[in-house]
């Protein structure tokens, strides 16, 4: 069998000549190189195109180094989408206990952090590997560094790059953390073959704040344990203050669900009345400072205290003032200015819209042979290894059906 370093340079032979394949992906990152795998050991004859130098560069840098390649949790819930219903059949036929055995099938090592998130023991770059590895199995062809060019259909046939195919695959991502290479070419070729879009957005991304919430700025790295709010949407995690803002995990989860001109809330303090009414009854002379500073971080104690400002000694204090006093601190309301963008998004919301695809085999009903999968979709995860399993499943039902035009 062909090692994965062989597989990537053995496309190089067939440069001056083209090759007819039974399917060309687009986009080698994890939904394409499972789409390669699965199609090629069933006997599809597969390349994969990318512009890329490395394959799988967002999976390399993901979880740290680590890569949260799926949750134990994954149900069609934790996905954003215009129809809520369409990643179920894909999540189903191919779960997050498939995608598992196969790493465990590989011997990579992993372990469960909170929430269900699992992670390699060792590096992402397992992970990457082990695709490569699959690839191979199935003889799939891997053309890195290529740029796709003009993409073409004529007779029932795709022209990329010099090659042909009875079938085209989407798998270019969205345009999330750009210095990664990342473009909107699916949205290019969504238009060029008439596929409606729902309007793309990042995602899982840092709020900005405005002048009015300087002081928050100026307390970055504080993070805090927290439940982060938009509208009706609600995750317990941490939240981060930043330089230019509002991070980490329960805040890059409801920006998913976030508008411009909505408010974020964030809940600093579980039992904030009763922890007040405590602190007055043990140190009444004591100021809202004292009291912060035995839940919360001493910086950020300071600035919550000067926003809310008690000119009272807690003593002092009526149970209805504190009761005010909890519920500034559990609905800490902010306005964000708007997002740090798809420079610091980690996925794309929105793409290519589902309804135009079938959601069994992610083929477009108007364009027979031409499947999209992964980020490319509009459909996203929450943050926590969710958009890699569907990235896993919806590359490998898009797979099987490639597979399955050869006995068609």
């Amino acid at each position: 069998m062909e090692t994965s370093s062989a597989l990537q340079h053995r496309a190089a032979d067939h440069m001056t000549r083209s090759m007819h394949y039974d399917a060309i992906i687009l986009g080698a990152g994890g939904a394409g190189l499972m789409c390669a795998a699965i199609a090629g050991q069933a006997g599809a004859r597969v390349l994969v195109l990318d512009h890329a130098p490395k394959a799988g560069k967002k999976i390399l840098i993901s979880g740290g180094g680590r890569c949260n390649f799926t949750n134990t949790g994954t149900e069609a819930g934790n996905f954003l989408s215009e129809n809520p219903h369409f990643a179920k059949s894909a999540l189903s036929r191919y779960t997050q206990w498939d995608f598992l055995g196969m790493v465990q099938a590989h011997g990579i090592a992993w372990h469960e952090k909170t929430l269900g998130q699992l992670f390699c023991d060792d590096s992402a770059r397992r992970i990457v590997a082990m695709l490569l590895d699959e690839c191979a199995k199935g003889g799939a062809d891997i053309r890195l560094s290529t740029q796709i060019g003009e993409v073409r259909h004529a007779d029932a046939t795709y022209h990329v790059a010099g090659d042909t195919a009875d079938a085209l695959v989407i798998a270019t991502g969205g345009p999330s953390i750009p210095k990664m290479g990342a473009t909107g070419v699916a949205y290019d070729l969504a238009r060029q073959f008439g596929l409606p879009l729902v309007t793309p957005r990042p995602a899982l991304v840092p709020f900005t704040l405005g002048d009015s919430d300087a002081a928050f700025r100026e307390i970055s790295g504080v993070a805090v344990p927290s439940v982060a709010r938009v509208g009706s949407t609600a995750f317990e995690e941490a939240s981060l203050f930043t330089h230019r803002g509002l991070s980490g995990p329960a805040v890059l989860q409801v920006s998913s669900y976030w508008s411009p001109g909505q408010a974020v809330t964030i809940d600093l303090l579980r039992d904030a009345a009763a922890k007040l009414r405590d602190a007055r009854s043990r140190m009444p002379r004591s100021g809202l400072k004292a009291a912060l500073i035995e839940h919360l971080p001493k910086r950020l104690a300071d600035v919550l205290a000067d926003r809310i400002a008690l000119p009272t000694e807690l003593g002092n204090a009526s149970d209805a003032t504190l009761d005010d006093v909890a519920a500034q601190l559990q609905h800490l309301t902010f306005h964000p200015t708007g997002t740090e963008g798809y420079a610091k998004a980690e996925v794309t919301a929105g793409g290519i819209d589902t309804a135009a695809l079938s959601s069994k085999t992610m083929e477009a009903r108007s364009v027979p042979g031409l499947y999209a999968i992964g980020e490319a979709v509009d459909v996203t995860g929450w943050l926590g290894g969710y958009n890699f399993q569907w990235a896993w499943s919806s590359g490998w039902a898009a797979g099987v059906a490639i597979a399955g035009r050869l006995q068609a």
